[in-house]
């Protein structure tokens, strides 16, 4: 036999073959990344995944994945030109992982886990138990403790892993006593770190229930985050390397890094501006009626885009099993530990996640009015000269229906009987069509299926559940739903079918996402509004939406009137039919009437009080679309007598004389107010331009002026719950403009909000916007 010393060669050891498998697996890796390119990223993630797991479980490789960071969420603001605050985006994290098979080769494994369990565990917000349960699968080099790890907390982790750490090792080397080897090192042998990707939410709560959350795991459990999971998932990436018999990793030139790629963005039909006054005026419309809960959807009439979506019962989606209701989450504290409390905490977290404007239903109620005006235009049952005397009720079968109204409102033309949300004259336009012509037009709105828009969980109308199905509606059922009662809707379907009215007929597909990008900001994808039928004429839609006008200047939707505006909406009020006892209000709108932009649904669960939409669903939906018209620039065109009652505009007096300007604007019959002293003006409040009603107070202030006198304050009084005259009196005492929105039209006038709360501190002659309501004529339900 020849010697392997006599040939200059050694035999090699079962260690020496493995490195060399390693290293012909590994520069064939790195000779196809270079080769290949991105290919090699697919390769590895797609093809050979498996085989280089399998490689990594054999021990030749160490295979560690890198996380692709999720595409951002962005409002439809976004401009790659300019930088953007993104309703949800990722950014680089670390996660945290030990090495259970070089752990459970130490001698002091014990001293080691104790460490770990006591002082690293606190850092990581994990329990011992998890770092004991992690480091029972001695098998593998690589067991993750926790993910998402922030820069801050990564501090603390390191200065864990430098700790100094003597290991003692078993070995057969005789030059060590007792066959116990001590290396000198840190807990940086056990603990290693990776990177990772975290989600935020800069926003915060805004529009979270149609963002949604991602867990743990960065996959999206609810909202966009959910439904749009697959676009928004990147493509891993890896950093494959060599490891030799010691299990340690081979310096950097054996190993290969394939890059993750980050997922698609998204650009939202959703204006943050547009959400923010919706769900602002939402939660106040909440508090103020005592309400259970409340929704809002705003819409572009012409496309279907959403432009604000919102419920009341919302949440942080960067906290999200955090109970966001300060009550909700004291009632659950105060139970006692136990199956009952954390049924009650589950139940609360699901009802917050829950997006109400497309997975809760309700009966639409006289809203619904509008859709049977139009069946009975478009099918020629009636006309604008069609009258009805409506005396408190109609008999139908065996049943005798009454009106809102018990004493009846006598001789109507059909705008009229629209106005004043009439239900006998409904019901009689029901009968006319009959049942086939009604369930033509109840399927052509959209009420027998789902919308269709771009997020999870929509409700879908179950036939015999949510409504009735064509065979079984009989002559009752008709006229029930003839004024929206029996059959349940939820506010996007009503919504939707409310725009359809608006556009010239077209049931549009509502949608939430305009765009998809990718990690370049190039656009691959952009949504085009989808027309799903026509329903009914440009004739009948132009028609409905001048005696929708009219609900607003002088019906039932009168607290939904905005000067300038030309707002067409409907008021409703109807009980629940499956979600227990008590009422919705509602209001729907859209404007300008003659030129439909956007549409507007509110809709308030189980008020308190006052429960009529008109009372309590129309202001708030009339602060709204002011303030939607005037973010996206579209023009109010007022009425002479609108101009009058606006009042106008803070005349200039800046550099002007003192004395010169007191005299004309006391001669326009301004009230005025010179601080400083004589000499030119130098500014003056409110600011040249600013709306200003006549007899207005001007504060003037002169060279003469101190700082402190500039900024001098006033508290501001209690403005509601007063008659317009006796409000203006007050503010102008309290040396204050008062600016009142509302429908001069109605009578009994009372305020209602003030844009800023009474005992703040104001500048002396500041503007404070009083609104005013009516409770006169604005009610379709008698509770």
């Amino acid at each position: 036999m020849k010697s392997n010393a006599k040939h200059g060669r050694r035999r090699q050891t079962a260690s020496d073959r493995m490195f060399q498998r390693a290293m012909i697996v590994l520069f064939a890796l790195i000779f196809a990344g270079f080769g290949a390119g991105a290919y090699g990223l697919v390769s590895v993630q797609l093809v050979n995944g498996k085989e280089y797991a399998a490689k990594a479980e054999e021990g030749q490789l160490r295979d560690t994945e890198l996380a692709a960071p999720r595409g951002a969420i962005y409002d439809s603001t976004y401009s790659p030109k300019k930088e953007n605050v993104p309703f949800a985006r990722s950014a680089s994290a670390y996660k945290i992982y030990i090495n259970p098979n070089a752990l459970d080769k130490a001698i002091n494994k014990a001293e080691i886990l104790q460490a770990l369990r006591n002082d690293l565990a606190p850092l990581l917000g994990i329990s011992p138990e998890k770092i004991d349960r992690q480091a029972s699968y001695t098998k593998y080099n690589y067991m993750a403790l926790a993910g998402q790890i922030d820069n801050d907390t990564m501090k603390k982790v390191n200065a864990f892993r430098d700790r100094k750490l003597d290991i003692q090792l078993k070995t057969n080397d005789k030059d060590y006593a007792g066959g116990v080897k001590t290396l000198h090192s840190t807990y940086a042998y056990y603990v290693g770190v990776s990177p990772d990707i975290v989600r935020y939410y800069p926003m915060g709560s805004l529009a979270a229930n149609v963002i949604g959350f991602t867990g743990a795991d960065d996959i999206g459990r609810a909202g966009l985050e959910l439904y749009y999971n697959k676009s928004l998932t990147g493509v891993p990436g890896r950093i494959v390397s060599a490891k030799n018999a010691a299990d340690a990793n081979l310096p950097v030139q054996f190993e290969t890094q394939y890059n993750a790629k980050p997922g698609h963005s998204l650009v939202l039909t959703i204006d943050a501006a547009v959400q923010s006054t919706l769900e602002r005026s939402l939660e106040q419309a909440k508090i103020d009626s005592k309400a259970k809960a409340a929704y809002g959807i705003v819409m572009d009439v012409k496309t279907g885009g959403i432009l604000g979506m919102a419920c009341v019962t919302s949440f942080d989606p960067g906290n999200y099993q955090h109970i966001a209701d300060d009550n909700v989450r004291a009632q659950i504290e105060a139970l006692p530990e136990g199956p009952e409390r954390q049924k009650a905490y589950n139940q609360a977290m699901m009802a917050q996640w829950r997006n109400g404007t497309i997975e809760l239903t309700y009966e639409p109620g006289s809203v619904f009015k509008c859709v049977t005006v139009s069946a009975g235009l478009e099918e020629h049952v009636v006309d604008l000269d069609t009258h009805y005397s409506c005396s408190g009720g109609i008999q139908v079968a065996n049943r005798y229906i009454r009106c809102h109204k018990r004493e009846g409102h006598g001789a109507q033309t059909l705008t009229q009987g629209l106005m004043n949300s009439c239900n006998p004259f409904m019901i009689t336009i029901g009968q006319r069509l009959g049942v086939d012509k009604f369930y033509k037009y109840f399927e052509g709105f959209g009420f027998t299926e789902s919308t269709g828009i771009d997020l999870p969980n929509e409700y879908f109308p179950k036939k015999g559940l949510n409504i009735h199905a064509q065979e079984n509606m009989h002559i009752v059922e008709l006229a029930s739903c003839s004024f929206g009662q029996s059959f349940e809707a939820s506010p996007v379907q009503i919504l939707t079918a409310v725009s359809a009215i608006a556009n010239g007929g077209k049931l549009m597909e509502p949608y939430v996402v305009a765009k998809e990008l990718d990690e370049n900001g190039r656009v691959i994808k952009e949504t085009q509004p989808t027309v799903r039928r026509q329903v009914i004429s440009e004739d009948t839609s132009q028609k409905v939406r001048s005696m929708m006008e009219q609900v607003v200047t002088g019906g039932t939707g009168k607290n939904g009137y905005v000067a300038g505006a030309h707002v067409a909406g409907k008021t409703g009020t109807s009980q629940k039919l499956s979600a227990g006892s008590g009422y919705v209000a509602s209001f729907s709108c859209f404007a300008p009437a003659d030129d439909p932009s956007v549409a507007l649904l509110i809709a308030i669960d189980e008020p308190q009080g006052l429960i009529n939409g008109g009372q309590i669903a129309a202001p708030p939906a009339a602060e709204i679309m002011e303030n939607v018209l005037v973010h996206k620039n579209i023009e109010m065109r007022y009425t002479e007598k609108e101009q009058q009652e606006l009042g106008g505009v803070a005349p200039d007096m800046t550099g002007k004389d003192a004395d010169m300007a007191d005299a004309a604007l006391k001669k326009a019959e301004y009230r005025v107010r010179v601080i400083g002293g004589g000499g030119s003006v130098v500014h003056q409040i409110p600011e040249p331009g600013q709306s200003l009603t006549r007899g207005g107070l001007i504060i003037l202030y002169t060279e003469g002026a101190t700082a402190e006198e500039t900024m001098q304050t006033v508290t501001v009084p209690k403005l509601t719950g007063l008659g317009i005259k006796q409000a203006a009196q007050i503010a102008a005492d309290a040396g204050l403009n008062i600016k009142l929105t509302g429908n001069y039209e109605s009578d009994a006038l009372i305020t209602y909000r003030q844009s800023v709360p009474a005992g703040d501190e104001a500048r002396l002659g500041e503007t404070i916007t009083v609104h005013f309501v009516s409770n006169n004529g604005v009610t379709d339900r008698i509770a």
